[in-house]
């Protein structure tokens, strides 16, 4: 048992080392000032002659948590979600907490439904969601009951998207551009919504009609077969000046394309990104996009979820001029 066996030392076996309850030994492990010093540190000397190490089914015994919190999460292959999830991870341990993920088809709510389920078998504290789209949140509603349920860039974080995203026509529009297409996110994502909201508000307020917009599903791929389409748009006579992409990696696969239908980036037409992914700086051209404080949204809504004091507001957004952007070609 412990360090001299084959089997890792269990609670009881702490409890009966240290002659006290398993429950005794739970308020040790989850720091309670209801204990004498001496009965604590007689606990703790047992924990360290046995090698135990703690584990959140002993943190909840004697108390109502399990000090996890569910992530339901989907397109982690894509780098905003994956992103988010890491960061997720990051405050929840800044909070002393774990994270138990569960991954499912966001735009199937029996798939979501499930993935929910599974994480609440476990009795997370609370439940978040990443990526989620439009029929995610009430299907996960039908089901948290009262485990608080949060989204990562929603309410406040919503707002944000709106404004990064206003950002880069902002600096479009700074430029010179009057005629700007978009390349959106797939309409059943909350964050691309919001991203939709912030551009065209943006180019209202300069008294500007998009000049184009396409869609994709964020990856670079999409980019990269819509090139042709908006390289054919930007020879046109009246063709868009600039393209507002509405993440990073849709942007390096039209630039990728653009620039193999022989358009040049930025001398034929601009393009912005939104995120500043690890690699945006290393695009060819380097990539003008929006940099947003996804560690600082995951510890809002960390917060939120578990009913703690806020660790302090995420930072706004910031626009990230680099060599993709540049005045209009005329």
């Amino acid at each position: 048992m412990g360090r001299a066996g084959t089997m890792r030392a269990s609670v009881r076996d702490v409890a009966a080392r240290a002659g006290v309850s398993t429950q005794t030994v739970s308020r040790v492990i989850n720091d309670s000032p209801n204990l004498r010093p001496e009965t604590r540190a007689r606990v703790e000397a047992a924990m360290a002659e046995l090698g135990y190490r703690v584990n959140n089914a002993a943190r909840s015994l004697g108390t109502s948590t399990t000090r996890t919190v569910g992530v339901v999460a989907s397109d982690a292959t894509l780098w905003g979600p994956g992103a988010g999830i890491a960061a997720l991870d990051a405050a929840a341990r800044e909070a002393d907490r774990w994270l138990a993920t569960a991954y499912a088809d966001a735009a199937d709510p029996a798939s979501v439904t499930d993935a929910a389920q599974r994480l609440l078998a476990q009795g997370v504290d609370a439940l978040i969601v990443v990526a989620a789209h439009t029929a995610t949140l009430p299907a996960l509603r039908r089901v948290a009951g009262e485990t608080p349920l949060a989204a990562l860039h929603t309410g406040d974080g919503a707002e944000r998207q709106r404004f990064g995203a206003a950002l880069a026509i902002d600096h479009l529009v700074a430029l010179g551009h009057r005629r700007i297409a978009l390349l959106a996110g797939p309409t059943d994502w909350l964050e691309a919504t919001a991203r939709d909201e912030g551009a065209e508000a943006a180019l209202a307020t300069a008294g500007i009609r998009p000049a184009a917009v396409w869609r994709g599903d964020w990856s670079a791929a999409t980019g990269a077969a819509l090139a042709g389409e908006v390289a054919a748009a930007v020879r046109g006579e009246i063709g868009p000046t600039a393209v507002a992409a509405a993440n990073d990696q849709m942007a390096l696969g039209l630039i990728a394309g653009l620039v193999a239908a022989g358009v040049r980036v930025p001398e034929d037409v601009s393009v912005t990104g939104f995120d500043d992914n690890a690699d945006a700086a290393f695009y060819t051209p380097a990539l003008t996009t929006v940099r947003v404080d996804t560690a600082g949204e995951a510890r809002r809504v960390v917060a939120e979820a578990l009913g703690l004091p806020a660790a302090g507001a995420a930072a706004e957004p910031v626009l990230v001029a680099r060599a993709s952007t540049a005045v209009p070609r005329d």
